[in-house]
């Protein structure tokens, strides 16, 4: 019975937001168009389970390059009125358009000046008379079973939220550097963000050895830096190669003096790079599709300017 009912539930609100795209007309391209010239913010405002639903819908479109607020309707004619500006525009939720709050908030509106689309199921509402725009978001059936909480009603609401939002970020160019700049504190942040010169290891906090050196230096050396690797160098800063473990292992089963030779004649010759400009999310990639560990960083001239540890990038959260 419950599985039933839950399915039911699915298949209306499913149906519901099939049937919203009918209503995307032209009065969805003007307030798209109204949004993106506004001069001002967005101020989405709404009551009740709707205004849940506003409130989401101005953090996606804030996160997305259109600087938005959410504002109770109920506390706007209680002070919060002050945040609004003629240039602003004012994306008003309600589901009847009959809400007393909102009738109230309406022609003051009109008098500060801004410019109101309206989301409501009622377009023939007073909230509808009132607004420049009015954005169809009806349902022919809630999911409650008792027909009354909001179910199916705050789904294509903000499906339609999510839709002008996602108009918006094409119209306006954003692009994900973009996002990433809005959210630098989370981990899509990081990987959008963060440069491989950002944590890779610099001066002598990696080792870096000359390639006349002898393999047994060579070991001290990356004892002493804590690294799993060495990076060979010419005279001039060149990278030549890396001295590995895994180096080091395939020619210890060879039975020479290992230890006596030089670096040059063991190393891994042309290793594999990455440029220290790229994204650190770039460099993650080369190590796992190359199953390495260490990854040199050149300059574009191929001189050696740092070392990038999988230790680097798991310390950082990117891994």
């Amino acid at each position: 019975m419950m599985l039933k009912r839950a399915k039911k539930v699915l298949d209306i609100e499913a149906r519901a937001i099939q049937e919203l795209k009918r209503n995307i007309d032209d009065n969805f391209l003007r307030a798209v168009d109204l949004i993106a010239g506004c001069e001002g913010r967005v101020i989405v405002s709404g009551m009740g389970k709707t205004g849940i639903i506003g409130h989401k819908i101005a953090a996606t479109l804030s996160s997305t390059g259109t600087p938005s607020i959410w504002m109770h309707s109920a506390e706007a004619v209680h002070g919060d009125l002050g945040q609004v500006t003629q240039k602003d525009v004012l994306i008003i939720i309600s589901t009847s358009g009959e809400t007393e709050e909102t009738k109230r908030l309406l022609p003051l509106m009109r008098k500060i000046g801004s410019k109101i689309i309206a989301m409501t199921g009622n377009p023939r509402s007073t909230l509808a008379k009132y607004s420049d725009i009015t954005l169809n978001v009806s349902v022919k059936k809630e999911g409650c079973p008792l027909g009354l909480a909001p179910m199916a009603s705050t789904t294509v609401t903000l499906a339609m939220g999510d839709a002008l939002a996602a108009c918006l970020i094409d119209r306006k160019g954003f692009k994900k550097e973009d996002f990433a700049f809005y959210h630098p504190g989370g981990s899509l942040g990081r990987q959008l963000l963060l440069k491989v010169e950002d944590i890779m290891r610099k001066g002598n906090t990696f080792s870096k050895v000359r390639e006349n050196m002898i393999v047994k230096d060579v070991l001290l050396s990356i004892t002493k830096t804590r690294c799993g690797s060495a990076c060979v160098v010419d005279k001039k800063g060149q990278l030549m190669g890396i001295f590995t473990d895994g180096d080091l292992r395939r020619h210890l089963k060879g039975g020479t003096d290992l230890l006596s030779q030089k670096v040059k004649d063991v190393m891994t010759r042309k290793p594999s790079t990455v440029s220290k400009d790229k994204l650190a999310m770039e460099a993650f990639r080369i190590l796992k599709d190359k199953r390495i560990d260490e990854l040199p960083v050149v300059d574009g001239k191929g001189q050696l300017v740092g070392l990038l540890d999988v230790q680097d990038l798991l310390k950082v959260g990117l891994v």
